[in-house]
C-alpha cells in the first residue's frame, strides 16, 4: 500500500519516478518567507518579470527582526509589505505570530505542498501535507509556478502505540529519535507516523515533532489528516479546508 507522502507527491509530481534517491520535480500549492530571508527571496522573483504569483497562497510574514535598531530593518519591512501588495501575496505584519506557527492555523491545508525559506517550515506537515524548508531562491521559483526539484525522500514510518505517560511530552518522541539517529539521520527522509497512538496527540502535540524533524535533517516529516485535524480546523474556523 502507497504511503501517504508518496501520494501526495504523486499528485503534485512534474517530472521524475517516484524512487527513493533519484531526482524529482514537484508543484508547490503554497510559499512562506519571513523577514529575515524573504527581501532576498522577493528581490529574486521580482526579476523573473511575473506580473503576479502563481501558487494558491503565498504569505510574507514578519517575525524575526522586529527590533527597530536603525533604518535597515523598516526600510526592509516597507519593502516586503510593498511587494506584498503588488504581487498578491498576504502579508503577516510584526506581532501577528511567528511564521510557522501562523501558518499551520491559518493556512496549512492536508494534502497540499508548501515551500519556505524557513527551516521550521516542516511544521505545517503535522495538518497532513509536505512542507518543505528551502532556500530562498526555491522559494522565488515556486512563485513564479516553477516546480522544486529535489531527491526523491526514502520515506521512514514510525509508529507510535499506546498515550504519553504522565510527564511525558510529544517532544520526547522526537528527542528520542535524535537520540537514535543523530542531527544527520533524516537526510534525505521523510519521517511519517502512523499507529494508534496517533490519534493521542493533537495538532500542536504532532507540529512540536515535525518542527523539530528540522533537526534530523530531515527532507520533512507528516502525521494523517484525521478527525484531530478535523476538529482544529473546526476550531479555527476553516473546517471547509479539511
Amino acid at each position: 500500500m502507497q504511503n501517504l507522502t508518496y501520494k501526495i507527491l504523486e499528485k503534485h509530481l512534474l517530472k521524475g519516478k517516484l524512487e527513493a534517491g533519484q531526482p524529482i520535480e514537484i508543484k508547490m500549492d503554497q510559499t512562506l518567507t519571513q523577514d529575515a530571508t524573504g527581501t532576498m527571496a522577493y528581490m529574486q522573483f521580482e526579476a523573473m518579470g511575473v506580473k503576479k504569483v502563481k501558487t494558491e497562497l503565498s504569505v510574507s510574514y514578519v517575525d524575526h527582526n522586529t527590533l527597530q535598531n536603525g533604518f535597515m530593518n523598516a526600510d526592509d519591512h516597507a519593502y516586503l509589505q510593498s511587494v506584498a501588495s503588488k504581487y498578491g501575496i498576504y502579508f503577516s505584519k510584526p506581532g501577528n505570530g511567528i511564521c510557522h506557527q501562523v501558518h499551520l492555523e491559518r493556512f496549512a491545508k492536508p494534502g497540499k505542498t508548501l515551500i519556505g525559506s524557513d527551516s521550521h517550515t516542516p511544521t505545517s506537515s503535522a495538518m497532513g501535507c509536505i512542507a518543505i524548508g528551502a532556500g530562498g531562491l526555491d522559494v522565488a521559483k515556486a512563485m513564479a509556478g516553477i516546480g522544486y526539484r529535489l531527491t526523491c525522500p526514502k520515506v521512514v514510518e514510525v509508529k507510535l502505540t499506546g498515550t504519553l505517560a504522565h510527564g511525558v511530552s510529544s517532544k520526547d518522541i522526537i528527542l528520542k529519535l535524535l537520540e537514535l539517529l543523530s542531527v544527520k539521520g533524516g537526510v534525505g527522509k521523510v519521517f511519517e507516523y502512523t499507529g494508534e497512538g496517533v490519534k493521542n496527540l493533537s495538532v500542536y502535540q504532532r507540529a512540536t515533532i515535525t518542527n523539530m524533524g528540522a533537526e534530523l535533517g530531515a527532507t520533512t516529516s507528516i502525521f494523517p489528516s484525521d478527525e484531530v485535524t478535523r476538529e482544529f480546523l473546526k476550531r479555527q474556523q476553516r473546517e471547509s479546508d479539511y
